[in-house]
């Protein structure tokens, strides 16, 4: 397979350089590390290694510019997020190219992903707009109470490499909106999508030091990530990763209290009742399980479903599922790509096996034995309780493209084994009856909950989890809250004007 520039029609969205105060650079000090293809292994490219005083740079930079950024009127940063959110959709194609290869999810899948990621900047383009304060009614007549929002200040953004551009315009968008610079270390997997985007801003006149993307291997990882959570002129973390990484972090964040938002791992069930639309549910499974290989956050890890229709679900979650095309993700048909690396190919067989030896049974699929791609990834059935909840995928996440299945007898049941994990992100209901879909709902302890549906994500939407699954949100009009702080100022008057009725 060819290197990334020869993948794209623009090849000046390929940059083999990070993005400091508005500027491609290759500090030489830094060294470069190199960007594989995880479907075929192929050399896409190689970025600077930055470390502890590349991040210190960029976050200079970043700071050097919130004054000017701040005081620009709401009308302006939301036609440079405009400017933005349009080339973006213009560049789709590359774009979509670009994260395919290197995260290796199926390229219908990656132009689904660019959309996405643009929606993000779009709806703040318009929020900007709605930054709202509030008088309020003062104590005595001599005081006025005045409330506003203000951004908080630069930002550090860690990214994930199964949502490389997403996440990046779903954490950048709203701030810029709020008047924050970021500094944005990318997954090592994925810096090209980062980087992308960094020159569609760019091109957008998103102003120098605004936006700044630190590129570092996993060797300098931990430094760069240490200097984002305590630098003393960072006022915000936010993270998308595992759980044990956010813990690290908000630990690193505490020592000077900053604000954070952290959107962790999940361990999200599937449940299915015996009222259900038995084929809804299955194509919910479908989209929720497999997408990107199910290398995502919110895909369902264990699949919980009622006595009565387990059997026929899973019959026909089995065909759909010997149905998809595994290979790389830029052939043509291929419905689910590869693992991002070996460690999460073991991972995710070793859950199989785990399953297997709990007495489970292989409807599609098997354990690898030292391959390194499924020809159809593996379904298990489990014909007991004892058995299902002590395999690995009913105790951890296991971020890839297995689903085994438990049977259940009561709503009380379900919603118990659903509820008896840390993590609490999404769910997943399929029910016909009303009364179930809000009993379910309410009772599950997670942060977002699908009814009825296997895509749950949006712009419009709160994105965030319970528990050790994170705090704060992501999108919506709350995820701008996420970005600003509240000032209170209390403004004295004087007196009343004598012969007027005072106020109050």
């Amino acid at each position: 397979m060819a290197p990334m520039r020869d993948r794209v029609s623009n090849p000046s969205l390929v940059q083999e350089a990070a993005f400091i105060n508005g500027d491609f650079v290759t500090p030489k000090a830094a060294g470069t590390f190199s960007v594989h293809d995880p479907a075929s292994g192929a050399l896409l490219g190689s970025v600077p290694d930055m470390g502890k005083e590349g991040a210190v740079e960029a976050i200079s930079a970043a700071h050097a510019s919130w004054a000017g950024w701040r005081d620009v009127p709401a009308k302006d940063k939301s036609a440079a997020l405009r400017r933005w959110h349009e080339l973006i959709l213009t560049n789709t194609e590359d774009l979509a190219i670009i994260i395919t290869s290197e995260c290796g999810k199926p390229l219908a899948e990656s132009k689904g992903e660019v959309a996405y990621a643009a929606s993000f900047v779009d709806f703040f383009a318009e929020e900007v707009k709605r930054i709202e304060g509030a008088i309020l009614p003062p104590p005595n007549p001599n005081r006025r109470v005045l409330v506003s929002r203000q951004g908080v200040g630069v930002c550090s953004m860690i990214t994930p490499w199964n949502f490389p551009a997403a996440m990046i315009t779903r954490k950048v968008a709203p701030a810029l909106a709020a008047g924050c610079p970021s500094v944005v270390k990318p997954a090592q997997q994925t810096p090209f999508t980062a980087l992308a985007l960094a020159e569609l801003a760019r091109q957008a006149g998103i102003p120098k030091g605004l936006l700044n993307i630190v590129t570092s291997s996993t060797e300098k990882t931990p430094e760069v990530g240490r200097e984002l959570a305590t630098h003393s002129l960072v006022r915000k973390v936010s993270f998308t990763g595992s759980t044990a990484v956010g813990k690290t972090l908000l630990a690193l964040a505490a020592g000077t209290v900053k604000r954070v938002s952290m959107e962790l791992g999940g361990n999200a069930p599937f449940i299915v009742l015996d009222d259900a639309d038995i084929d809804a549910a299955v194509e919910g499974a479908m989209s929720s399980k497999f997408r990107n290989a199910g290398q995502t956050c919110v895909c369902a890890n264990r699949f919980l479903v009622q006595e009565g229709v387990a059997g026929v679900f899973a019959q026909k979650f089995a065909d759909k599922v010997r149905a998809l095309k595994v290979g790389h993700g830029l052939e043509e048909g291929v419905t689910c790509g590869p693992l991002v690396n070996a460690a999460g190919v073991n991972k995710a067989d070793d859950h199989v096996l785990d399953c297997l030896s709990k007495g489970a049974s292989a409807l599609v699929g098997e354990a690898l034995q030292g391959g390194d791609v499924w020809a159809h990834p593996p379904i298990m059935t489990f014909k007991t309780e004892a058995e299902a909840v002590d395999a690995k995928p009913f105790r951890e996440e296991t971020f890839g493209p297995i689903a085994p299945i438990m049977t259940f007898k009561t709503e009380a049941e379900a919603v118990e084994i659903a509820n008896d994990t840390t993590a609490g992100l999404a769910a997943y209901v399929y029910t016909r009856d009303l009364n179930r879909a809000f009993r379910l709902s309410e009772a599950l302890d997670y942060g977002m909950v699908g009814v009825n549906e296997g895509v749950i994500s949006s712009d419009v939407a709160p994105f965030g989890g319970m528990k050790e699954s994170g705090l704060g949100r992501e999108g919506s009009r709350w995820g701008m809250e996420e970005y600003t702080e509240l000032k209170y100022v209390c403004l004295g008057i004087g007196k009343p004007i004598e012969g007027l009725p005072a106020l109050g």
